[in-house]
């Protein structure tokens, strides 16, 4: 060594401190574990609609009323949206692993009685005990992503986890409606048993990626978990049912938002003030967590409302099967799984904001494109809709799931996991419900407009009188009365068509304005990497 390589100082150096190497990662362990923990996760959303095309199979096989039927997707959901913001703290006590095995089991145990149900009761009870017990599968896969995953691979676990949760409702229905055409009903329950024992497998070999502290169980807040499950099944209870019982209209909808309303106080209240918070609420200090979490309910309206409009008109009006009405969802989910790996490229090598920006611009686009919706409408008028819809859906998700996490602390990861599952949820919901009251009502408008011009006279009193007079000729009993009918059904029909139509664009107005509020997100390229002290 030269002197010019000696320090200037005559002063003695102190030692450098050796650094602290990192433990390698074990990829094959991390991505064997990482994806039986997706497979379960995938099975407890699939199960959400895979009943969908299949109710009324069902209520045969457990002798269900009409009004009874719709519980069966009901009573997973309610639950589940208490479980959800709780499997941050859980996981957190008992550790990742332990609590997803538990919420595994519980749910093939709960899946198999399901399947053995013998009415619509015991159906019912142990729905609620699938969607609560599971729930804990969907949050503790995206922590993980963002706790065991280094930077640089995070995007990728999020681009799994997008296809994941987009997928799974996309194909539920068809699924469904396969396995019950060519077994029965009662194997939409059955089938989870042995990918179950498989995720089961997977995660006990190769999952153990933290460990619980058993210390967080003194102090649990039972008053907390109390106030939080009324808030969150009162909410869920009424978004779901609202729309159906005419909301405020309906006593029980009414003195339900009530309690909503005051469980949601002081379920905040509570959060903020309590030592052990059951959910840390703190995250939503943090701009990013707040501007994703909105931007995680939106997205999920437009994933769900997407995928219950389009089911919905095909066999309303024009009357498809399960199985046609899978085959014309497929663009949907084909679009979705080609552009996943892109937009993970995507939101890697770029500002975040931007793919989300565009995302949700894509999504909107696609769902303008249906606002002006005929009754002839099928695969091919569907298909751009869908693929544009799917595309935009995919790259808004990616991008939002990185802005969310990006600027937190790792040790508010696993709560708040639970908080953008629990929005994504909640936006799903609250989409349905509006997109539900939106079509009931523009329906009627519209019929009832129609109407009216019957009994002013125009064309369709013209027409009325020309099918009065071919009835007549046919010799049908009441002509007046068969062409009243008619002329009924073309009208309801139309107005159906109409009010799709308003909600495919109300959809759309949702996604654009969605699309500017994105960018109050701050820049951030990336996770940055957890302090070397953090565990």
């Amino acid at each position: 060594m030269t002197d010019a390589a000696l320090p200037a100082s005559g002063a003695a150096q102190a030692p450098a401190k050796p650094e602290v190497a990192k433990p390698e990662v074990d990829w094959t362990k991390l991505f064997l574990g990482f994806g039986a923990m997706v497979i379960g996760q995938f099975m407890a959303i699939l199960d959400i609609q895979i009943v969908a095309a299949s109710l009324p199979q069902i209520q045969a096989g457990v002798g269900a009323s009409t009004d009874q039927i719709s519980w069966i997707q009901t009573a997973y959901l309610i639950p589940e949206v208490v479980m959800i913001p709780l499997s941050g703290y859980l996981s957190r006590l008992w550790g990742t692993q332990r609590l997803y095995l538990a919420s595994c089991m519980g749910f093939i145990v709960m899946s198999v009685l399901t399947g053995l149900s013998s009415s619509i009761d015991m159906m019912i009870l142990t729905r609620a005990l699938q969607g609560f017990i599971g729930g804990a599968m969907i949050p503790t896969v995206f922590a993980v992503a963002f706790t065991a995953f280094p930077p640089e691979r995070r995007v990728t676990a999020s681009v799994i986890m997008g296809l994941i949760v987009t997928l799974a409702p996309t194909v539920g229905p068809t699924l469904g409606g396969h396995l019950t055409e060519a077994l029965s009903w009662r194997w939409l329950f059955f089938i989870n048993v042995p990918t179950g024992l498989l995720v089961l497998f997977g995660v006990a070999r190769w999952g153990d990626f933290d460990k619980g502290d058993p210390s967080l169980a003194k102090g649990f807040d039972w008053f907390g978990l109390a106030v939080m499950a009324v808030f969150l099944m009162s909410m869920q209870y009424v978004l779901e049912e609202g729309a159906k019982d005419d909301w405020f209209d309906d006593t029980a909808i009414l003195w339900l938002t009530v309690t909503a309303l005051i469980g949601g106080a002081l379920f905040i209240w509570r959060q903020l003030t309590y030592r052990n918070p059951i959910v840390e609420l703190r995250a939503f200090s943090n701009r990013n967590f707040m501007v994703g979490v909105v931007m995680t309910a939106v997205s999920g309206a437009s994933l769900f409302g997407g995928t219950f409009l389009l089911p919905q008109f095909l066999g309303r009006v024009r009357h498809y099967s399960a199985s046609e009405v899978g085959t014309t969802m497929i663009v949907s989910g084909l679009s979705m799984f080609l552009t996943g790996p892109i937009a993970g490229r995507l939101v890697r090598k770029t500002d975040p904001r931007v793919p989300m920006c565009l995302g949700f611009l894509l999504a909107g686009w696609g769902m303008y494109m249906a606002h002006g919706v005929s009754k002839d409408w099928g695969f091919w008028e569907f298909a751009g809709v869908q693929a544009c819809r799917g595309v935009g859906v995919m790259i808004a998700m990616i991008a939002t799931q990185q802005v969310t996490m990006s600027t937190l602390p790792p040790h508010m990861v696993k709560n708040a996991s639970g908080l953008v599952n629990l929005a994504r949820n909640t936006g799903g919901a609250v989409g349905l419900a509006l997109l539900a009251t939106s079509i009931t009502q523009q329906t009627a408008l519209y019929y009832d407009d129609m109407t009216s011009k019957v009994t002013q006279g125009g064309p369709t009193a013209s027409m009325m009188a020309g099918l009065t007079e071919r009835m007549t000729q046919l010799g049908v009993a009441d002509p007046a009365g068969a062409a009243r009918k008619a002329i009924g059904g073309m009208m309801e029909q139309q107005a159906t068509v109409l009010a799709f139509g308003d909600s495919f664009t109300l959809l759309a107005i949702g996604c654009f304005i969605a699309a500017f509020v994105s960018l109050l997100a701050s820049p951030a390229k990336g996770a940055p990497p957890p302090p070397s002290d953090a565990h």
